[in-house]
């Protein structure tokens, strides 16, 4: 019998539509029968290897691995592993998988996720790289746009914030993309757009509209997802830089008065101080559950890469 080839998910283009609809319909399968999922990777074993401070990313991972009846062992830190000693990628990548299943990796620098796949003997996912990538939760943002909009199509989506280094607004709004979705808000300081080279794809490969704009309250009638996002000290060279851009946007009941009902606000969190915390009252405020959705995509993700069939 021949072995099947492994498996990865190092960008979001690794999966078809139909593979990402079929994801987004097995995790709410388990959202509402999760009893049913609780002994699928029974005997199986996750390494998460973060070379970059995580919570989200890394606790929903490990989470989604534990309710699905496997066990965990890895580092969220890279000083307390061989990284420390100077071992390369490939040679910790060839050794993690002989102790384990599956492996998550997020790290500073783009491709490293990409670099690891191609000496690895078990599925890796990328756990975000750099300003590059972060498929899993573009996966997320997938289940909760379905979730509350009932179609990931036909939306106007609104990304605010830091668009330039923004690795879950890379991903994501490639990803809507290919969905067909025609038309994009951009708000952000213009030293901190969305690249040039992603904009030229974006107008060259698609049939779409970016309207870039620099306040909320410019284009808030028209949206029906505004996904912010943080300015992110990390990817900056120095405080300075930092300081001139993080307090950019606040948003506030103020600036949504005029927003749809039906809108909804995302972010990828953490949050630090652009979004109010009175915000988190307004029913449109779903980031807190978009959260929560995470473990369940990243659960049909682990069965996917696994080729974990569940009689459920």
């Amino acid at each position: 019998m021949l072995k099947q080839p492994v498996r990865h998910l190092i960008d979001p283009e690794d999966l078809s539509i139909e593979e990402l609809d079929a994801l987004i319909k097995l995790a709410q399968k388990i959202v509402h029968s999760p009893r049913e999922y609780a002994d699928a990777c029974k005997g199986k074993i996750l390494a998460t290897l973060f070379y970059e401070p995580s919570t989200r990313t890394r606790f929903s991972f490990e989470s989604a691995m534990l309710r699905l009846g496997g066990n965990v062992l890895g580092f969220g830190n890279a000083n307390v592993s061989s990284v420390a000693k100077g071992e390369s990628i490939a040679d910790t990548i060839r050794t993690v998988s002989a102790y384990a299943d599956i492996a998550v990796m997020r790290h500073p620098k783009e491709g490293a996720p990409k670099l690891a796949s191609q000496y690895s003997l078990i599925p890796v996912i990328n756990g975000g790289d750099g300003g590059h990538q972060h498929p899993t939760q573009t996966l997320t943002d997938l289940l909760t746009i379905q979730t509350f909009k009932n179609s990931i199509r036909d939306n106007t989506i609104a990304f605010c914030g830091d668009l330039k280094f923004g690795r879950t607004v890379h991903s994501l709004i490639r990803t809507l993309a290919r969905y067909g979705i025609q038309k994009f808000i951009l708000i952000s300081p213009e030293e901190l757009t969305l690249p040039d080279s992603l904009k030229r794809m974006l107008n060259q490969t698609y049939s779409l509209q970016l309207e870039e704009v620099r306040t909320i309250e410019e284009a808030v009638e028209e949206i029906d997802i505004l996904y912010m996002t943080r300015i992110q000290r990390e990817r900056f060279f120095n405080e300075a830089e930092y300081a001139k851009f993080k307090n950019a946007y606040l948003l506030d009941l103020e600036k949504i008065k005029n927003a749809k009902e039906d809108m909804i606000i995302m972010h990828p969190l953490p949050r630090v101080n652009e979004i109010s915390y009175e915000v988190d009252q307004d029913p449109r405020a779903v980031y807190f559950e978009q959260a929560r959705l995470g473990v369940y995509i990243r659960m049909a993700l682990i069965l996917k890469l696994l080729g974990v069939e569940c009689a459920c």
